[in-house]
């Protein structure tokens, strides 16, 4: 049984249009296969969002659904159907890289007229904890639709001509009523003899085959800010896919992964490190190395120093994000009991037991507090 499309969308059953548009752009970003290489079930999800979206997008159907469900748009012929454009990816151009919303329905109206923008793009980078800190050139490598230099992104070869197309006289759509127990509908596809545009070319152009556009594999270097955190993403204007009829480009949104660190955990701004230590040792005081992203220093942990309790390096953090303040770096002080004790080691602890008064273990901290300081709240 197919899933509520409202609920796929995530989107609420009273959302208006615009709403459930960008819903689908949202979705649509996420699960695009660049970003989701490592999610084999990324292009069923898409599939599945797209589904909800050619439904709740037409105002017809998405009252029967309202009405009837999922059993009413089977009665009345509708089944989503990707299978006319192959991969994925060439759902997404179709979404956003100018032309109809998906399959061709739902929309409205003859061809565009004028320019329309290039769709976005979407890549993942990976960085080290490091790089977070300082901020990097990346290089990253996505494929784009770009405009056909040897056509100029007419279709045509050079010096021939382009007609009104004949199939659909120009309009750019093919229409079909279906009767349906609820009455004559009226659906609209993208021609399939000239993909929307209204023309054919009569010799098409060798390169790109009449399309006007082609895929390139893009390489670019980006410049990752100091400060960025994981599963944040950089907007790059102009570097997605050509636009159709001189439109300008898409956009190129960046994923930034970050790589985990063994040494840290990131908490916000700041850094949180542990460091080893021996009971004797915190009892006596030390000095004693940190590690921090630019390398070590020296920290003093004073006499008495209690498990888990949290010194503080300041500024040695992460950087705010386009800021000059710089988080800390928070050391925890895991205070070891030593094992397996050689004869001098255990008669020199036993010394020191025998020498314990209630006023070396007295401590002013309630229960509430060692909880506290324990779990790391």
């Amino acid at each position: 049984m197919p899933r509520d499309y409202y609920e796929v969308l995530g989107v609420a059953r009273a959302a208006d249009e615009g709403e459930i548009k960008k819903a689908f752009r949202r979705l649509a970003r996420e699960l695009h296969p660049d970003v989701n290489s490592h999610d084999p079930d990324a292009e069923e999800k898409f599939k599945e969002a797209a589904g909800a979206y050619e439904v709740l997008a037409d105002s017809e159907r998405r009252a029967i659904y309202d009405r009837y469900g999922h059993d009413g748009l089977r009665s009345g012929g509708y089944a989503p159907n990707f299978d006319g454009f192959g991969s994925v990816a060439d759902i997404f151009d179709a979404f956003f890289g100018g032309g109809s919303p998906i399959g061709g329905f739902g929309g409205g109206g003859g061809r565009a007229a004028g320019p329309e923008q290039g769709g976005d793009a979407a890549v993942a980078a990976e960085i080290d904890l490091s790089q977070a800190v300082t901020g990097a050139a990346v290089e990253v490598s996505y494929e784009t639709i770009v405009r056909c230099e040897h056509c100029k992104g007419n279709g045509a070869e050079p010096g021939t001509p382009i007609e009104t197309c004949k199939r659909c006289g120009g309009s750019g759509q093919l229409r079909a009523v279906t009767r349906t127990p609820f009455g004559q509908v009226v659906r609209a596809a993208a021609c399939d003899t000239c993909h929307g545009d209204g023309r054919v070319a009569t010799d098409p152009c060798h390169i790109c085959r009449g399309r006007g556009r082609s895929v390139k594999l893009t390489k670019l270097t980006v410049e990752v800010p100091a400060g960025i955190a994981d599963g944040q993403r950089i907007r790059l204007v102009g570097r997605g896919h050509a636009g159709e009829r001189g439109g300008p480009m898409g956009d190129l949104y960046v994923l930034v992964r970050i790589r985990e660190d063994s040494r840290f955990v990131r908490d916000g701004d700041d850094l949180v490190t542990a460091v080893d230590m021996s009971a004797p040792l915190a009892a006596l005081g030390a000095t004693v190395h940190v590690p921090t992203v630019e390398g070590s220093v020296e920290l003093e942990v004073p006499a008495g120093t209690q498990p888990h309790e949290i010194l503080i390096v300041k500024g040695a953090g992460m950087p705010t994000l386009r800021g000059r303040h710089r988080g800390d770096l928070r050391v925890v002080i895991n205070v070891v009991v030593p094992r397996r004790l050689r004869r001098e080691q255990r008669e020199l602890l036993q010394r020191l037991a025998d020498t314990m008064t209630d006023e070396n273990l007295r401590t002013d901290e309630g229960v509430f507090g060692k909880l506290k300081r324990a779990f790391g709240a």
